[in-house]
């Protein structure tokens, strides 16, 4: 399996900011000090601007390089955030292009991606990876990408840059009510949503899980991209849900059964236990 990451995606923080450095470097220490995964390191490189104005306005990748104050109180205008977030799109490109060839990849990066809309910076998320990844895909010739989104919540900026995108869909599990407040219904014909309530049986939660994947494996994709969101744990700060390491687990397994090329992208996860719900759900993805 192939791991994506980059030392560099750790330099910046804001104190008190759930979103933090030691999501990564404590991932990496777990990850290297293990012997049930054979994983092969790779370093990301930085995307460039053709594969950003896929997915969002000239004019809000032109402020975002140029950004000098906090986008809204939750995603703050750190020194040099431009570039990391490229970082973090590279990243995704190269999964995207590693499960292409037919290799178990996943990418341990930050920031996160599936808030950011076409035109704003929000929820920690600055460029949207998946959705990038995806539409680099289908120009690169796949007839059909699915996405996958089960952090616990809503990938609205994803939403916003795929509907009605062709040779794409979008699925995507998440706590409803909670951060951003969306994804209620579904939308056009490529946009599935599964809002789940606060504190729903983790027997009820997987089942939405299976309910969702099925239908975006409905759409006989060729690539499936995963948002992979570890948050809808029992003991995440920021949202109110029942799973446990052992439904990762199971979770990567799943997506294991499919057989289909696919790509993993660290989306969000805030407990002090994120290392262990990556490593059972890489577990889960090798069939270990």
């Amino acid at each position: 399996m192939r791991i994506i990451t980059d030392e560099l995606c750790t330099g910046y923080a804001a104190p008190g900011h759930p979103e933090k450095p030691e999501r990564i470097s404590r991932t990496q220490l777990r990850l290297q000090d293990q012997d049930t995964l054979a994983l092969t390191w790779e370093e990301a490189t930085p995307a460039d601007e053709p594969h950003l104005l896929r997915a969002h306005d000239a004019d809000y990748v032109r402020s975002l390089a140029a950004a000098e104050t906090d986008f809204d109180p939750d995603t703050p205008c750190h020194e040099g955030i431009f570039d990391y977030a490229l970082r973090s799109v590279g990243g995704a490109l190269q999964a995207m292009q590693a499960a292409r060839r037919g290799e178990e990849v996943f990418t341990l990066m930050r920031p996160p991606g599936h808030h950011a809309t076409r035109d704003r910076a929000m929820g920690f998320c600055y460029l949207g990876n998946a959705a990038i990844a995806t539409l680099a895909a289908v120009e690169a010739g796949c007839r059909q990408v699915a996405v996958y989104d089960f952090d616990v919540h809503h990938g609205n900026g994803t939403e916003d840059i795929l509907l009605g995108q062709a040779g794409t869909a979008f699925a995507s599990i998440h706590q409803y009510p909670c951060y951003p407040g969306t994804g209620t219904r579904d939308r056009g014909d490529n946009v599935f949503n599964y809002p789940v309530s606060p504190r729903t049986p983790r027997t009820d939660y997987r089942r939405t899980l299976s309910t969702a994947l099925e239908r975006v494996v409905a759409t006989k994709p060729d690539l499936l991209i995963i948002s992979a969101g570890f948050d809808a744990y029992v003991h995440d700060p920021i949202a109110q849900e029942t799973l446990e390491a052992e439904d990762f687990h199971w979770l990567g397994g799943q997506v294991r059964a499919l057989g289909l090329p696919c790509c993993n992208l660290l989306e969000g996860g805030y407990s002090y236990d994120l290392p262990e719900l990556i490593f059972a759900y890489l577990c889960g993805l090798a069939g270990k």
